[in-house]
């Protein structure tokens, strides 16, 4: 790879503009907003318009961080030392607490994950600090239940989604309008692609977690995807842990973040490699396979 990519900085700038103005109206029209930090280059990506939106103000959303207690170390370091240099204030809520209090049943068995058991704690700790509104890095392009969805997208008092019960967003016009115990969630760079993504990161010189460049990891081969291999998670006989050159297109909980094999260690190789390829971003997540309808059923149970 290595020829310089060319970057459309007027569409850049035009994705920018929108989102900021997403931002903007949810300041306007909130009294008590945070905005979900997994420190996937997404919500980094959020992060980043937000201290745009505002500057020289701080940012005026608390971080909210749904921890499974089986994320990446790299990943966590990360959203610490981002919300440090920004002051602003860090919110995590744990998978742990919940299996705990008897919320959720931990799963078993080598395809055990706790990635689902994220939606009771999300909509526990949206009640519990009373948040009216909750921002997200979800874009249509990633999967098909997230191209249904508005960039204000209400969620009743048990915190679901009706995908055929949503409000027009005509002129860009975003009715937050709610009940008692109700709440939104919103999604400002709903209109970007991964490329987009990535051309932003190169454009505003965004800093990643080490994870989304090439590196070294123990990872294995289940259904047809490479999956980051963690001591906790059970293999089948039939499989085996290898060590060699991969990267993450999207991270998640490590149990059903798949990686990809690759040698690209440089913003300029990452947009090349993601111009290039035919596989969706998230068909590396192992999660998305347990049905077709997967995360649909997700989000209609409250998940992001």
């Amino acid at each position: 790879m290595g020829d310089k990519i060319k970057i459309n900085s007027e569409h850049i700038k035009e994705l920018e503009n929108e989102a900021i103005y997403v931002m903007r109206e949810v300041a306007a029209q909130f009294e008590n907003p945070v905005l979900l930090f997994s420190g996937g280059k997404d919500s980094i990506v959020l992060v980043h318009l937000a201290r745009k939106a505002f500057w020289p103000a701080r940012i005026p959303f608390r971080l909210l961080h749904i921890d499974t207690g089986h994320n990446f170390e790299e990943t966590l370091k990360f959203r610490d030392e981002l919300a440090r240099e920004l002051d602003v204030e860090l919110l995590v809520h744990y998978v742990q607490d919940s299996i705990d209090k008897g919320r959720v049943v931990e799963e078993k068995g080598v395809n055990a994950s706790r990635n689902k058991l994220q939606t009771v704690t999300l909509l526990d700790a949206i009640e519990e600090i009373k948040a009216d509104v909750a921002i997200g890095g979800g874009r249509r392009d990633e999967e098909k239940a997230r191209a249904k969805e508005r960039f204000f997208s209400h969620r009743d008092e048990f915190g679901q989604w009706d995908p055929k019960n949503q409000r027009p967003e005509l002129w860009n016009i975003f009715n937050g309008r709610k009940l008692m115990g109700e709440h939104f969630r919103v999604f400002p760079i709903s209109n970007w692609t991964e490329l987009d993504v990535w051309q932003y990161i190169r454009y505003e010189n965004i800093k990643l977690p080490g994870l989304y460049y090439t590196h070294k990891r123990q990872v294995f081969k289940r259904d047809g995807l490479w999956l980051a291999w963690a001591p906790f998670m059970e293999l089948k006989p039939t499989e085996e842990v290898i060590t060699t050159d991969v990267r993450c297109r999207t991270i998640g909980d490590i149990t059903c973040t798949g990686v990809t094999l690759s040698k690209a260690d440089n913003l300029e190789d990452i947009i090349a490699e993601i111009a290039a390829t035919r596989s969706a971003e998230r068909g590396s997540r192992h999660d998305d396979k347990r049905s077709e309808a997967a995360m649909e059923e997700r989000k209609r149970e409250g998940y992001f």
